[in-house]
């Protein structure tokens, strides 16, 4: 048994496909950091951790198709300046009914999407706004001394 089936399916997805080549074509020349796939996935380990550290019962199915999705939405912001985190919400509703997932987790991860960004955050958003956080490896960064993130945002140590 898959036991990411969803993400799977999720990631096969022409649409997703499309999106993730949308972003990279608005971040060919961007130094900071990038919104890809590496970065999808540091977001869905560290938010698997978390979620084990916090007690919580969520499958990695749903943490990992949440991860996939919470910044999918990118290309909007760079191309008509609608906040990633909306643009994110609205594009992954079609791509949930792709897939198999109640009625309460696509609440739950549409959640954590609109809120990833949301520093008021609770539960399983907060996990993904922490993860995503804690994704970025300031600490070996080349162009750290030039990112607008405050000292105390970015990541000197890793963590996770």
């Amino acid at each position: 048994m898959d036991q990411l089936k969803n993400t799977n399916l999720l990631y096969q997805n022409k649409d997703f496909q499309n999106y993730l080549e949308k972003i990279q074509i608005c971040e060919l020349k961007r130094q900071f950091c990038r919104h890809d796939i590496a970065h999808f996935l540091a977001v869905a380990r560290i938010a698997s951790i978390k979620t084990m550290e916090a007690g919580l019962n969520f499958s990695r199915d749903l943490i990992y198709t949440t991860a996939l999705l919470h910044d999918i939405g990118r290309f909007v912001q760079y191309q008509d300046k609608i906040p990633h985190e909306i643009a994110s919400h609205q594009l992954a509703i079609p791509l949930l009914k792709t897939l198999d997932y109640s009625d309460d987790e696509n609440k739950l991860i549409l959640d954590a999407i609109r809120n990833h960004r949301n520093p008021e955050a609770q539960g399983f958003s907060r996990i993904f706004y922490e993860s995503d956080k804690l994704s970025r490896a300031c600490f070996c960064c080349p162009v750290e001394t030039e990112c607008d993130w405050s000292s105390q945002k970015k990541n000197l140590t890793i963590v996770y």
